[in-house]
């Protein structure tokens, strides 16, 4: 496990990127490739700081990226990045810290199911990641990294055949011990992270409305 964590960041998120991408190029022309970006605010769990730290309840900005595959019409992976950044409430010693993460997810398309309108759409993803903590200012060596696992939804207005605009509603749940509050715990960050985004998805590859 702890392997893992010695991987370069840049390195990591730049493999997962390139080998999502050949997977979705590989595929028929028929099958749906979409690029995404959102742009939002976060708001972390207070009990993921040590005692008298404590953070704003919401923050900005979050941003994720990511490349999404639907490989059948109700089922697909997403490849994302995530970028975080929280500061310190006004009652709270003074701190910033960036939270970026890294999560494979499956996406189930709910739309049909739902009995939608051809240009809404419902997706829900779910799948484990890496989250890695950066704490600016006097606390900037107190890095971190651990597991996580997230969750959401999607909601989507399709503009055109190739683009739709879409509100996501994720939790990232945290997988970290308490650290210790002496030597890493300042500024540092090891809990659950709320993110609520809006932003635009490309189809780059076929049309998930198309057809339906």
């Amino acid at each position: 496990m702890a392997l893992i964590f010695k991987f370069n960041k840049q390195k990591l998120i730049a493999l997962v990127f390139v080998s999502f991408s050949y997977l979705g190029f590989s595929q028929s022309d028929t099958s749906t490739f979409k690029a995404q970006f959102a742009l939002g605010v976060n708001s972390p769990s207070s009990k993921g700081f040590v005692t008298n730290f404590e953070a704003n309840s919401v923050n900005f900005p979050t941003i994720n990226l990511g490349l999404q595959y639907m490989f059948k019409p109700l089922f697909g992976l997403k490849l994302d990045l995530g970028y975080n950044r929280f500061s310190s409430a006004d009652n709270s010693p003074e701190f910033k810290t960036n939270y970026t993460r890294v999560n494979a997810q499956l996406v189930y398309n709910a739309s049909n199911v739902l009995g939608l309108y051809n240009n809404l759409g419902v997706f829900a993803h779910a799948g484990p990641g890496i989250s890695m903590i950066k704490p600016l200012g006097d606390y900037g060596e107190n890095k971190t990294s651990y597991l996580n696992a997230m969750a959401g939804l999607e909601f989507h207005y399709a503009v055109s055949e190739k683009l739709s605009l879409y509100l996501d509603t994720a939790y990232i749940l945290g997988f970290r011990k308490d650290f210790d509050p002496v030597n890493d715990g300042f500024g540092a960050f090891n809990g659950n992270l709320l993110t609520i985004t809006l932003g635009a998805s490309i189809s780059l590859s076929g049309c998930q409305y198309c057809g339906e």
